[in-house]
């Protein structure tokens, strides 16, 4: 690599999501902007968000209910301050999209609120049942046309860059490693202040609705970075994603079940009011363990969710995409149930954060679904992410703005002299495989310590085998993925195995009570 491969910006943004998207926007009237994303610029999570924006937007709402409801979710481990900090700046958020204009559904002239589990009134600003394709199409069109954002798609981060003296801290962030894709050659970016905003770990998991883009980037260099992570055995299963042979992510939306939805079994019986009072409305994790109980109990592959009652009109209306998408599949869901299982569905925990997104390495940001704010707590309210991304990118361009800090120094380029092309490929795959497969099997829905215990023997085996191969050959997306996901899953079986209770998401059978004091799990790099 030659010097001119280095890159330098006042900011680096990593991730296209409506978190790095909304912290571009942000920071671009003043500094120059490096935005990077492993693929394209719309191939995030947030664009398959179909919900909503949760914020107080009605008369016959409140902050107070917003944040009770948001408490409540999160199993006595939210942040009350987290919690206040982003429903009280919600709304601005929705004010900002509008300005942009995206075209939130309307009734009568006004904003067409719906309502979601665990919400106790209509607070969900959406556009239709697409509202993070729409949202993010807005953010990604006002991006393209800023000046000062320079994007590099098809860019992965490697790893961030510390600078300091040795031995003492703090050390701060200096830049990061990116391997371009396009010319096969990592590159040095470098800038005062990082923000990382690369989205959840979803595909640690063998079933996810999450976009192969979601392997934990983030989490796992800001660990190797020397930052500490929170709550990652929180891993929430979305209680409803299509199951079907050729399609195995699609999700179908909680806005279905907030809408008159009903779970059944395959014999017709609705089976939600037996789990709960609040039958289909309750929180995400209570719904999925309901289904995970019924498909064990019957030796089911799915269950049945029916909306068909309500018409096809209102149907068409509220749910066209996934009308449509269901459709092309040979469902038609206003003549018939849609079959459905839990998937892995969102990252509760990542690297800790203050309310302006700092993290514990001086010049890192860590925003989105990445970042452990202490709003989700131990399970996070619907449609309370999208939300999320956009008051910490707001929060965290501020306290940019305001921060001063002296040019990062030269660092050496990525050296891969010493490196030989992979001769056996098939190792990444099949350990890929193994990886998700195991993780599904032993740290699903339902966790035992056994179950735990057989996990981590695994990953310590798997850890090593990577090492080796990540030392010995040139990088590729698949084996910094790989990468990334065997230390993301250690994390969320250190995690899982530290918290001896169920709360939440965690469900233990050997701790199948709560603890009288709730604690968040932290894990500090060795």
């Amino acid at each position: 690599m030659n010097p001119e491969a280095t890159l330098d910006f006042d900011v680096l943004i990593v991730g296209s999501g409506l978190a790095g998207l909304s912290a571009a926007l942000h920071l671009a009237p003043t500094h120059r902007v490096a935005l990077l994303t492993k693929r394209t610029l719309s191939d995030g999570a947030s664009g398959w968000a179909q919900g909503g924006i949760a914020a107080v937007l009605s008369e016959d709402d409140s902050f107070d209910a917003h944040v009770n409801d948001t408490l409540t979710a999160g199993a006595g481990l939210s942040d009350p301050e987290a919690v206040r900090f982003v429903v009280e700046h919600a709304p601005q958020t929705i004010d900002w999209l509008r300005s942009l204009g995206v075209p939130f559904s309307q009734q009568q002239g006004q904003l067409h609120l719906t309502r979601e589990g665990g919400h106790s009134a209509r607070r969900i600003a959406h556009v239709t049942d697409a509202t993070g394709a729409a949202v993010q199409r807005t953010l990604v069109e006002q991006v393209r046309r800023t000046p000062n954002i320079t994007v590099f798609e098809r860019h992965m981060l490697v790893d961030l860059v510390t600078a300091g003296k040795l031995g003492q801290s703090p050390q701060r962030c200096v830049g990061l490693y990116a391997l371009d894709e396009a010319r096969d050659e990592v590159l040095a970016f470098r800038a005062p202040l990082t923000v990382l905003a690369t989205g959840g770990a979803g595909k640690v998991y063998l079933y996810t609705t999450n976009p192969d883009t979601a392997t934990g980037d983030g989490i796992a260099a800001a660990w190797r970075a020397g930052c500490r992570v929170a709550n990652m055995e929180f891993v929430q299963f979305h209680p409803t994603c299509l199951y079907h042979p050729h399609v195995k992510n699609f999700l179908i939306s909680e806005a279905v079940r907030g809408e008159g939805g009903r779970l059944l079994l395959p014999d017709g019986t609705r089976f939600m009011p037996a789990h709960d009072a609040r039958a289909e409305l309750a929180p995400r994790d209570i719904v999925a363990r309901a289904i995970d109980f019924e498909m064990k109990k019957h030796g089911l592959d799915c269950v049945l969710l029916d909306i068909s009652h309500q018409g096809a009109d209102f149907i068409r209306a509220h749910f066209p995409t996934i009308h449509a998408r269901c459709l092309e599949l040979g469902i038609d869901i206003t003549r018939e149930p849609i079959p459905v299982v839990p998937a892995a569905h969102y990252t509760c925990g990542g690297v800790l954060t203050d309310l302006a997104g700092r993290t514990d390495l001086p010049g890192l940001h860590t925003i989105g679904e990445a970042a452990c704010t202490g709003l989700h707590g131990a399970n996070r309210l619907a449609s309370n992410s999208l939300v999320e991304c956009m008051v910490f990118a707001r929060s965290a361009a501020e306290a940019i703005l305001a921060t001063s800090l002296p040019p990062p120094p030269d660092f050496r380029p990525w050296d891969d002299s010493r490196v030989t092309d992979p001769d056996e490929v098939v190792v990444i795959s099949h350990n890929w495989d193994e990886l998700r497969r195991f993780m599904w099997d032993y740290v699903g829905i339902v966790r035992t310590n056994k179950r735990l215990e057989r996990a981590a023997h695994r990953i310590a085996l798997l850890r090593q085998e990577i090492h080796d191969f990540y030392s010995a050959f040139h990088v590729s997306r698949d084996l910094l993925e790989l990468r990334n996901l065997v230390e993301v899953a250690d994390l969320i079986v250190q995690s899982a195995r530290q918290r001896r209770e169920s709360r939440g998401l965690h469900f233990s059978r050997d701790y199948p009570q709560r603890v009288p004091v709730a604690t968040p799990t932290v894990l500090t790099p060795p």
